[in-house]
């Protein structure tokens, strides 16, 4: 999803090369409320609270959901891209989008999710899943060896194709299941399982939420620090991930 800026103007990136770049979050000033309101009056889908101080002086950053971007103080410009800290070695539009899904997920409960958890949770991660990929149903194959690492696997239904796909339906009926695990494991099996009428608006929340996670197909595994991995991971590489891989505690941007 791109924003939707007024004018249709370009940037040149020497600007980027000549700004002054603050040591820490801690130094980034607030961002004035006419300012939040300028810019944010300039998009579609912006509101003032999507309007964040960046390391770049004279620079602000726009963060809705995955959509990271960079817009100068009088609301001339705009940069969609990484900005990355070279004295640093740090992504810091990466982080930001690791900050925005660790705030959408947080808001997602238990009745949201199909759980396998093992007695003991060392990690949890949440899994975007379609019933019907061939890389996802590898995954849940070898769910016992994930538990076995210690890792909760909190799945998301995500029929990829959409709302008109046979996937989608079938999460529907995975969902309206009485127990849904055991469902789950047969729709991923192509095997038949028992299923009830019931609110299944669910997946399409799911949906939208993984449009805002920023996904861009299955399986995908968000961590505990919000970072996403885009694929299958066998349990031991991804233990080893995890066990390097701390929840950030990072501030949040003014």
């Amino acid at each position: 999803m791109n924003l939707v800026h007024k004018p249709i103007l370009t940037l040149i990136a020497a600007v980027f090369a000549m700004a002054a770049v603050p040591a820490a979050a801690a130094d980034l000033p607030p961002v004035p409320d006419e300012v939040r309101e300028r810019i944010a009056a300039e998009f579609d889908i912006i509101e003032p609270a999507d309007v964040y101080a960046s390391p770049i002086d004279g620079w602000y950053m726009v963060r809705k959901s995955s959509i990271i971007a960079y817009v100068s103080g009088d609301a001339r410009y705009l940069l969609q891209g990484d900005l990355i800290d070279l004295d640093a070695g740090v992504n810091l539009t990466a982080l930001a989008r690791d900050a925005s899904r660790r705030e959408l997920l947080a808001s997602l409960g238990d009745d949201q999710v199909i759980s396998f958890a093992p007695e003991h949770i060392k990690h949890s991660v949440t899994v975007f899943t379609d019933v019907g990929c061939t890389f996802c149903r590898r995954l849940h194959a070898q769910i016992d060896d994930y538990l076995a690492q210690g890792i909760e696997v909190r799945y998301v239904l995500y029929p990829r194709n959409g709302p008109a796909s046979p996937d989608w339906a079938e999460s529907e009926r995975v969902w309206c299941a009485k127990d849904r695990g055991a469902a789950l494991t047969a729709a991923k099996l192509d095997k038949p399982f028992e299923t009830t009428q019931c609110d299944a608006s669910v997946i399409q929340s799911n949906y939208l939420l993984g449009r805002d996670v920023g996904l861009t197909g299955t399986p995908a595994i968000v961590l505990e620090d919000g970072s996403l991995i885009a694929g299958y991971v066998p349990a031991d590489a991804l233990a080893e991930t995890l066990e390097k891989s701390e929840p950030q505690a990072a501030a949040k941007p003014e």
